[in-house]
């Protein structure tokens, strides 16, 4: 008994392929792995439209031939017919997308290049006329050459006249097999997908034809980038213009705090805890939740408009130069809020080489815990002055130093996929969401969740910190006319440490304030908070002074150019070496993570000290 015609599904995902998988083959259907992978087989009994049997196949989704994982490569062994135990597919049935057609009908040239009897599937085509595109299913099927069935696959809309055209196809004379070489390369089948699709629509609303006028500029090459910059750029204005005022309220509430306590209770133990450990030292921290909040009101707001997708698109090609796969592109955007589930994100990238490389670089985004850092040392050093038209010169350096950590992560993927993680890197595919205007409550639910993760951070972790350091620099005490902090456990540490961290600028209250900062970034404010608190001891006018009027009485700018050069790339916190070792299944990457992050930070904060001192700063 001959066996049954072989019919493969195929197409991108999301193409609603499944569904219309089970709507043609119901409860006639079986599952079982391909010989020799772990890809599940899905395959079942479809009946033509002239009453002959057929196996239909459901194929994983993908995007191209040129295989990114194991899925795919499946697909396109399976319709090369290479898969072991698996027979050349008779017909191909390839489902895209109606709304979305430009990016599937790429991978539909692709595939009807290779000369198989084919039908294209074009599906959903209610959500694309909900969304105002109307399509010409003839057109299509001349400009392809292969007959395009609209189908609506939940609805079971179609399912006769694609059995119909499918017995068409089967038996038919079919081109030879081309090679895979052959076929023409990715821009190429893009730009003639798009031509396709563009002769193919019929009709489509306004607000289809600006998404479009709109991404000819967002998703240019040059524009583009341009646009991304200037955003980026205008958020980090906004981190400072508009924080001033809601950070002087909380400095008044801090302040006038630590007065009543310093009224209601003698000079002793507990004043010193209460003053110089929790509200001097939290406190110093708190104070910048109004620039968190809007640093992630404009990442909220590009990610709900429907943008944050189009960045990753122009930052794909980028990330191509550098040896990264276009995935690695949203465990790294995740990384700004924190690199623990930027890195727990990379799960997503198939290729192991590809995902390690993520996973090392994550750390070298700004997450949020360095914008205290930055921002006290910026107000404290950085004049609050124009150097144009609505620039202010602290944005400016802000910015400056979010590009810095990009720019550093990108050559140290570059180095890592040349050494350590060499391999072939591979670019993805994406689909582009509707811009959509933000809803108002989603973007105040969002902030709400910053905001008490970060205020349960400050009570639990920088807490913990802030009190263990106000133990260590409070003990034992110093006789009457000494130095409490020259004279206490963490004096004492942070001058041996300091004898490392001298060359680079970087004097003992430094190097104190960056021991506890491996718990949690923004405790190295904390910590700094704490030291000169107790440094002023019983002295109204210095306890009276902000953070950053202490530091820069203390400190000279090269020292403080070297501190936020150092925090470009600071080993990270200990949760970030805790979740690499787990996704690394060793202490191996993040023991190699922790070494290269401290040697960048060293030599980026020595070179910034030496060079900033060299000028006469």
């Amino acid at each position: 008994m001959s066996a049954l015609p072989l019919v493969a599904l195929v197409g991108n995902p999301n193409a609603g392929k499944s569904a219309l998988f089970n709507a043609l083959t119901g409860a006639r259907q079986k599952l079982g792995n391909y010989p020799g992978v772990t890809v599940e087989r899905k395959a079942g009994r479809l009946a033509l439209a002239d009453g002959r049997p057929v196996e239909l196949v459901d194929l994983p989704g993908t995007y191209s031939l040129d295989p990114a994982s194991p899925d795919e490569q499946v697909t396109r062994d399976v319709v090369m017919g290479r898969q072991a135990g698996e027979r050349l597919p008779d017909a191909l049935v390839i489902v895209v997308d109606a709304a979305n057609l430009d990016n599937h009908l790429r991978f539909a040239l692709e595939l009807i290049a290779l000369g198989l009897p084919t039908v294209v599937a074009l599906n959903m085509v209610d959500l694309a006329t909900r969304d105002g595109l109307e399509l010409d299913a003839g057109v299509l099927a001349r400009e392809l050459g292969v007959p395009v069935i609209p189908t609506v696959a939940v609805r079971k809309r179609g399912l006769d006249h694609l059995k119909s055209e499918l017995a068409d196809v089967i038996g038919g004379a079919a081109a030879p097999l081309r090679a895979g070489g052959e076929s023409a390369d990715f821009d190429t089948l893009r730009a003639e997908a798009r031509r396709i699709a563009r002769a193919a629509i019929v009709r489509e609303t306004p607000s289809r034809r600006l998404t479009a006028a709109v991404d000819r500029v967002a998703l240019h090459p040059v524009l583009g980038l341009l646009l991304l910059l200037g955003l980026l750029f205008v958020m980090f204005q906004g981190v400072y213009a508009w924080s001033e005022a809601p950070i002087a309220m909380i400095e008044g509430l801090a302040e006038a705090a630590s007065d009543a306590v310093a009224a209601a209770l003698p000079d002793g133990i507990v004043r010193s805890f209460l003053v110089d450990g929790v509200i001097n030292g939290v406190g110093s921290v708190v104070v910048f939740l109004p620039q968190i909040l809007i640093l992630f009101f404009f990442i909220l707001m590009l990610e709900a408009t429907g943008y944050m997708v189009r960045a990753a698109f122009l930052m794909d090609s980028l990330m191509a130069r550098v040896g990264l796969s276009g995935r690695a592109f949203i465990p790294l955007l995740s990384s700004f809020a924190c690199a623990v589930p930027g890195i727990m994100a990379t799960r997503t990238i198939s290729d192991p080489k590809d995902r390690l490389t993520t996973i090392l670089i994550a750390p070298l985004m700004t997450c949020s815990a360095r914008l205290p850092v930055y921002a006290v040392i910026i107000g404290a050093f950085i004049p609050a002055r124009s150097v144009g038209p609505g620039i202010g010169l602290q944005g400016l350096v802000l910015f400056g130093l979010y590009v810095a950590g990009i720019v550093g992560a990108l050559l140290v993927a570059l180095v890592l996929r040349l050494t350590v993680t060499k391999g072939a890197s591979g670019g993805f595919l994406m689909e582009m969401p509707k811009y959509q205007m933000p809803r108002p409550q989603d973007i105040l639910i969002g902030l709400w969740q910053r905001a008490v993760i970060f205020l349960k951070r400050a009570g639990t972790i920088i807490f913990a910190s802030t009190v263990i350091l106000w133990l260590l620099l409070s003990f034992p005490r110093a006789p009457d006319a000494a130095s409490q902090v020259d004279h206490s456990i963490a004096g004492r540490i942070a001058g041996g440490l300091n004898v490392v961290l001298e060359p680079i600028g970087f004097n003992r209250d430094i190097s104190l304030a960056l021991i506890p900062a491996m718990a949690a970034r923004e405790v190295a404010v904390s910590a700094l908070a704490t030291v000169y608190s107790i440094n002023a001891g019983d002295d109204e006018a210095k306890l009276e002074r902000s953070l950053g009027e202490r530091l820069k009485d203390q400190w000279p700018l090269p020292t403080a150019l070297a501190f936020l050069a150092w925090f470009v790339f600071a080993p990270q916190c200990i949760s970030t070496i805790a979740v690499t070792k787990r996704e690394t299944n060793g202490w191996k990457w993040p023991m190699f993570m922790v070494f290269y992050l401290f040697a960048l930070a060293y030599g980026a904060a020595g070179l910034t000290y030496w060079t900033a001192t060299a000028a006469g700063l």
